[in-house]
């Protein structure tokens, strides 16, 4: 429903169960939680490799978690948008929770470095979205007649 100031909010009376919408991005979020808390993290030989594959996995992962967000979240919001917006901010609060988890696990250390790269992997994710969105919405070119 538009506010009154123009704002997104959330629109009411969406079908389907919490469990059906909510149970894909809690139980990744599990997942993150259950190799965050993991202290013998396996090395790839070269610390540079070993680098990219780790931040790699960090933005696809975070990627993933607010595409999910978003699966939860679109339709509840009348622009998507706003939904986008959501979306990556929850996968971006849940990367600070889960590097502050970390300062708690012997042998890791929470980084804001980390945070910034889930934050680019949920970013991507969203603009992806919105690529996609986008390109669906455009009319169609017939094919060729010839």
């Amino acid at each position: 429903v538009e506010g009154k100031q123009g704002g997104s909010l959330p629109v009411e009376g969406k079908q389907g169960g919490f469990l059906s919408h909510w149970l894909p991005p809690l139980a990744w979020m599990g997942l993150i939680f259950l190799f965050s808390s993991r202290s013998d993290i396996p090395q790839v030989p070269g610390p540079w490799l070993d680098t990219l594959i780790k931040k790699t996995g960090h933005a696809l992962g975070y990627g993933v978690l607010a595409w999910l967000y978003l699966r939860t979240l679109r339709g509840r919001f009348r622009h998507a948008t706003a939904a986008r917006a959501v979306s990556s901010g929850l996968a971006v609060l849940y990367a600070l929770s889960d590097e502050y988890h970390q300062t708690f696990v012997p042998g890791r250390h929470g980084t804001l470095w980390d945070v910034g790269v889930d934050g680019i992997g949920a970013c991507g994710a969203m603009l992806l979205d919105w690529r996609l969105q986008r390109r669906r919405a455009l009319p169609q070119e017939p094919p060729d007649a010839r």
